[in-house]
């Protein structure tokens, strides 16, 4: 389990850090979601960007929290309808059956894994060296694997790879996406969204359409028709809802921009630091380190701020549910009127 203590002392100290040197946000009035909340009976110890990995061995994922156990010492990356990525520290990454709850493979890549997807048996992922490999299940194969440039620290929110048609997007650890032809790496593609010697990995990644946007730390960018655009802010969170791209920074800013990254409304909580966030149904979640949940409409023009008690261990949000210090809220019982 050292590996697991690990990461999550790491994301603590990436939340917590200057704390004590830190001014905490405080509302002048705060409501009540107790009514809401409902214990789960676990801990998160973990965190990857599309899931949370909890101390009984078993994960929070896309449909909330699944029985399966990933085994000792390992940790939850991804899944898929059929299988569930997990790694542990020396660079085993299980694929794991949904159905039976067998390991189907376990892939020696020999170097912590950091996030990973699969499709259609094909394998994408990102070794904690900012190497990026592809490897298909049906022949035990490593197709391709790379090494980008040398990193010196790493952002624990690390995007996932995405799959589009016949090419893999690579989320790098130093700043640039590299998009590869699963059949055919020499005429691979990068694209540079910021050049930060630390802390730059590429912590957001997704696709609207026929739109890409991809964020670090510091910049976050869109890729479509109409070319690249880019936004420069300190970022804590991103997320998307009906066409909207939203922006939690860490100077408690909420900024919502337009798909070319245009700035069409802002909102501003002093001192907040966000942990988690989210957006859906034209209501955007933003949660406070010091456990204030504010709840905006889609224009960011009306608020409501709910007390759910400070963030002491890691959390996390699927769908419309958070959780939290062993409690669940369901977020779409939650107005901002």
């Amino acid at each position: 389990m050292k590996q697991l203590s690990f990461i999550a002392f790491t994301t603590l100290v990436l939340l917590f850090s200057g704390c004590s040197s830190k001014k905490y946000f405080e509302p002048e009035t705060t409501f009540s979601a107790s009514l809401i909340s409902q214990p789960y009976g676990a801990t998160i110890v973990d965190l990857s960007r599309n899931g949370a990995t909890l101390d009984d061995g078993t994960y929070i994922g896309t449909n909330g929290i699944n029985d399966i156990k990933l085994g000792e010492g390992y940790r939850f990356l991804n899944e898929n309808k059929q299988y569930v990525l997990a790694s542990n520290t020396e660079g085993i990454l299980k694929v794991i059956d949904k159905k039976s709850g067998n390991t189907a493979i376990a892939i020696a890549l020999h170097t912590p894994v950091v996030s990973a997807t699969m499709r259609d048996g094909i394998i994408a992922y990102i070794l904690n060296t900012n190497t990026f490999g592809i490897y298909r299940m049906s022949d035990n194969r490593k197709l391709i694997e790379s090494r980008s440039e040398r990193i010196f620290a790493v952002d624990t929110r690390a995007a996932s790879p995405m799959f589009i048609d016949n090419l893999a997007i690579m989320p790098m650890l130093d700043g640039k996406l590299i998009i590869v032809n699963i059949m055919d790496s020499e005429n691979a593609k990068v694209v540079y969204i910021s050049s930060e010697t630390a802390f730059d990995n590429v912590i957001y990644l997704a696709r609207v359409g026929n739109m890409m946007i991809a964020a670090t730390p510091n910049r976050i960018i869109t890729l479509g028709n109409e070319g690249k655009s880019e936004y420069q802010a300190n970022i804590s969170e991103v997320t998307i809802d009906n066409g909207k791209i939203y922006l939690f920074t860490k100077e408690g800013k909420i900024i919502v921009l337009d798909k070319n990254l245009n700035e069409v409304g802002t909102a501003k909580f002093k001192f907040a630091h966000y942990a988690v966030a989210t957006a859906f149904s034209n209501k955007v979640y933003g949660l406070d380190q010091q456990g204030s949940l504010i709840v905006l409409n889609s224009d960011l023009t009306k608020s409501k701020i709910y007390d759910v008690g400070a963030v002491d261990e890691p959390a996390f949000i699927t769908g419309k549910k958070l959780y939290k210090d062993g409690k669940v809220i369901d977020l779409s019982k939650l107005g901002y009127e």
